[in-house]
């Protein structure tokens, strides 16, 4: 089992940053990846970002490409979403998620274990 709690969500201007947190516990061991994921009201829930476990390519949303940068830090086992540039279209929640196989890591079906969510809201 892995658990993963985010942080880090808030109520920030057009084009301010806020940087997401997400804190993995238990059998950390065995993550591949690390996804990020955001749901918008009466939206499906979408990918935004991956970075394998291990390091190596990330992967992001073309809508978050050149404004959000997905890092990990394997030693403090977190991961951490940076995200610049913010619009009020970015509003949603946010999930971290980790992934145990060798799977395509834009699919939300293919992620193990999920956090409980963060709120960010931009205001226009």
């Amino acid at each position: 089992q892995v658990q993963l709690v985010e942080s880090g969500g808030g109520l920030v201007q057009a084009g301010g940053s806020l940087r997401l947190s997400c804190a993995a516990s238990g059998r950390t061991f065995g993550i591949y990846a690390m996804g990020w994921f955001r749901q918008a009201p009466g939206k499906e829930r979408e990918f935004v970002a991956a970075i394998p476990w291990s390091g190596g390519t990330t992967a992001y949303a073309d809508s978050v490409k050149g404004r959000f940068t997905v890092v990990r830090d394997n030693a403090k086992n977190t991961g951490n979403l940076q995200m610049n540039s913010l619009k009020p279209e970015d509003t949603a929640i946010y999930y971290c998620a980790a992934k145990m196989r060798t799977l395509v890591a834009t699919m939300r079906g293919n992620y193990d274990y999920w956090g409980q969510g963060t709120q960010v809201t931009v205001s226009s």
